[in-house]
């Protein structure tokens, strides 16, 4: 596989800084309604039968104190979205994807910027990592029908530590990078 069958989705710029130029790049802006919509208009140029493989690059804060590095989650949580309250509604509701190639974590996506130490340690009961952007990114890519992959770095700890995640992503963007050229 080449970077010419793979649309690269990263929520910034700053993320995909060391993606090679010649691959198919998609900046989406931060969260989940961004990222939805412009994998799913980015998905809907393609011909039938010629989808890309989907990989989407971005950090993470960390959950757990002892995750670090790098990450190519096997789930995905939509965490902020009520799903028990729609289902006893009677309507089903989709908050959690498994992919395939992925590693035993599980990533939590949701709107919410995590940066205090509470929040963190509920969320760390089901899941790993957290992100903005994960989830809605396997959800377009599952509804078009294309293969995905989420590859994440972790930037900070999910705590105060989250606010200095402007200055992180410069090292975050370049292991990401080298993930793309080693690993597709």
């Amino acid at each position: 596989m080449n970077g010419k069958q793979v649309l690269v989705v990263s929520a910034t710029r700053a993320e995909a800084r060391y993606v090679p130029r010649d691959w198919e790049l998609l900046i989406t802006g931060i969260g989940k309604v961004g990222a939805a919509t412009a994998v799913a208009g980015a998905l809907g140029k393609f011909e039938p039968g010629g989808l890309p493989l989907v990989v989407n690059i971005g950090t993470a804060g960390a959950l757990h104190a002892h995750h670090g590095g790098l990450y190519v989650p096997g789930t995905v949580l939509n965490h902020d979205i009520s799903a028990d309250a729609i289902r006893a509604l009677g309507h089903d509701v989709a908050d959690r994807i498994t992919l395939a190639d992925g590693d035993e974590s599980v990533l939590a996506t949701g709107d919410a910027f995590i940066a205090d130490a509470a929040t963190r340690d509920v969320l760390a009961q089901r899941a790993d990592l957290v992100d903005m952007e994960g989830f809605a990114v396997a959800y377009a890519a599952q509804a078009a029908g294309a293969r995905c992959r989420l590859v994440k770095h972790v930037s900070d700890h999910a705590d105060d530590s989250a606010l200095d995640w402007p200055a992180m992503i410069d090292a975050s963007a370049r292991v990401l990078g080298r993930w793309l050229t080693d690993n597709i």
